[in-house]
């Protein structure tokens, strides 16, 4: 068997989509060569945003048997965990936080695998060489955010020098509802009679919902979300982090991961959520208004997605980052683990204590959550 190669590419392009595709499980469309190449070749991920790729790719001979996306960041943008206050710290002592090392889905807060590794790759002998990327000293930092718990555990086991810090998000499981019926049926009266009346409230506002998969969502449907999606940030008196091109580059090659829920009024759409899909996860991600519409946020983001969900078999929904109303709707709380390498001893151990403050009112927030689930207790 040759030796194991550890060696950086400055663009996914550099390997052919079907190779690194082939060590990319279906469930996850984020880590998929087309997902990440729309990052790159429309600039929403790229030196100029700074996002310099240095994605980790692990070699035997001619043949690609791992891959690990990898940034050296010059800020702490798009990555929804959180570090500024760390890098504030650092530079007031004198120390260069930036650049620093990131494996994760740039502006993508989903759970899901980091490292994908071919069957016979030894998985503890190939994170100990990819560590070598970032314990070079180089970097002041490497940073790996929304992996999965196994691969979050198995990293730790490689390397016991890394510091987990504790987070938390809302996800819909599916515990065999068959239907939305089903689905209501096992909450309380409360919330069932709340949640019909939002239903309600859109529909009597005049507004139809259409969920659009694949080749259905046309040029034009997704130059209509994306005026919605600039919408949301315009408010907030900027633009977002991704661009029309972006979003058409992943209509024309993923298209079967795209699921785009459209709303209309008296025809016209008006307001759109576009969410991707695997073969068990939704994933809702962006979403857009032109019009103020009571409940419409919640039918197009929520609702629909768990009727997409129990209508396609998938049995889990992650509608995004934050959000305690999320709760009432029968999101439960779930928590994450990210990890970090810290090169500097005296950042080191300033972090861990963060760390371990921080912990202790995630866990605490965490139960406070389970406890406000509006299921039925029996």
């Amino acid at each position: 068997m040759p030796e194991l190669v550890l060696s950086e590419l400055s663009a996914i392009e550099a390997v052919p989509a079907a190779r690194w595709n082939a060590l990319v499980g279906d469930d996850h469309p984020f880590l998929r060569h087309e997902f990440l190449h729309a990052l790159e070749a429309s600039g929403a991920a790229s030196p100029a945003t700074g996002w310099v790729p240095r994605h980790l790719t692990l070699w035997q001979g001619e043949a690609l048997v791992g891959i690990l996306p990898h940034y050296h960041k010059h800020h702490s943008y798009g990555e929804y965990v959180f570090d500024w206050s760390w890098a504030e710290a650092w530079e007031r002592v004198g120390g260069d936080y930036y650049p620093k090392g990131l494996s994760a889905i740039p502006f993508t807060p989903a759970p899901g695998p980091r490292l994908a590794l071919a069957p016979h790759v030894d998985p503890r002998a190939a994170r100990r060489l990819l560590a070598r990327a970032w314990e070079a000293g180089e970097l002041s930092s490497w940073h790996l955010l929304f992996a999965e718990a196994e691969e979050v555990a198995a990293w730790r086991a490689a390397c016991p020098e890394l510091l987990a810090r504790r987070g938390v998000q809302f996800q819909w499981q599916d515990h065999g509802y068959g239907d939305f019926a089903g689905f209501l049926a096992a909450l309380t009266a409360k919330r069932r009679k709340a949640i019909r009346r939002e239903r309600r409230l859109v529909a009597e506002q005049g507004l139809t919902l259409h969920r659009l998969e694949g080749e259905a969502i046309d040029a034009a449907a997704m130059a209509h979300f994306f005026r919605c999606y600039e919408i949301t940030y315009l408010e907030r008196g900027r633009h977002g982090y991704l661009g029309l091109d972006f979003f058409e580059r992943l209509r024309r090659t993923l298209p079967e991961a795209l699921l785009l829920v459209q709303a209309r009024h008296r025809g016209r759409p008006v307001a759109a959520a576009l969410c991707l899909q695997g073969t068990k996860t939704l994933y809702g991600r962006y979403w857009g208004s032109e019009v103020a519409a009571d409940c419409l946020h919640f039918e197009a983001c929520y609702y629909q997605g768990i009727e997409h969900c129990l209508a396609r078999g998938l049995t889990r929904f992650d509608p995004g980052t934050q959000g305690e109303h999320k709760l009432a709707r029968g999101f439960a709380p779930q928590r994450l683990t990210s990890l970090h390498h810290i090169t500097d001893a005296r950042l080191r151990d300033g972090v861990a204590r963060f760390c371990a403050e921080e912990r202790r009112h995630v866990e605490a927030y965490a139960a406070a959550a389970e406890a406000a689930l509006p299921f039925r207790r029996d």
